[in-house]
């Protein structure tokens, strides 16, 4: 019994660690991971004495390519005029391969760090009106006008425990806004409704 009693409080103690461990590790991964990525892009390698040994200095190549995107960014602010950047992206248009990938990947950045931010709007949308099923999501699109419909808006709804999700276009009427930080949405979203602030 007393053996029993241990082995309980021990697990407990383990329960706890793991709560606190498990996070933190996850988000150690993801952050080391993304580090080295962007570190890879440009690895600078520094002759030795030894022919065979190359001196490598981390975080050399991640502050080369935040200061040059930084560069890049006030070259294209204040130096060059925008019609340079239109030029750019006209021409990029023509590239039918090319262009797909890059007005895509420049929308998503867009959408998160952008001037035109796309999750800044969190509702909740009645998806089964008989069973009164509800999902949370973003409001991308207002005015879907472009595609003939005026009566529906674009809801992107992000996956739980994961980098993915579904736009669904939706009856405006179903749509209800939610006043709530969008980053504490995404979180309750991602992380399947377990994560709550108690204060919202």
């Amino acid at each position: 019994m007393y053996g029993r009693s241990i082995l309980s409080r021990l697990f407990s103690y383990f329960i706890r660690g793991l709560l606190f461990v498990a996070p933190l590790g996850f988000t150690l991964f993801i952050l080391l991971g993304a580090f080295d990525f962007v570190d890879n892009l440009i690895r600078i390698r520094i002759p030795t004495a030894d022919p065979n040994r190359d001196l490598f200095i981390p975080g050399l190549g991640s502050a080369i390519v935040i200061v040059g995107t930084m560069l890049i960014g006030f070259v294209f602010s204040v130096l060059l005029p925008q019609t340079i950047q239109n030029i750019i992206e006209n021409a990029i248009r023509h590239l039918p391969l090319v262009r797909i990938f890059y007005f895509a990947f420049k929308d998503l950045i867009s959408a998160f760090v952008g001037d035109k931010r796309k999750f800044n709007q969190g509702a909740i949308v009645l998806i089964n009106k008989e069973a009164q099923v509800y999902k949370i999501g973003f409001i991308t699109q207002n005015d879907l006008s472009n595609l003939g419909v005026n009566d529906l808006v674009g809801v992107y709804f992000p996956h739980s425990y994961a980098f993915s999700g579904n736009l669904v276009l939706v009856p405006r009427e179903n749509v209800k806004m939610l006043d709530l930080p969008s980053a504490e949405i995404m979180k309750l979203i991602v992380s399947g409704g377990v994560s709550v602030n108690d204060k919202l």
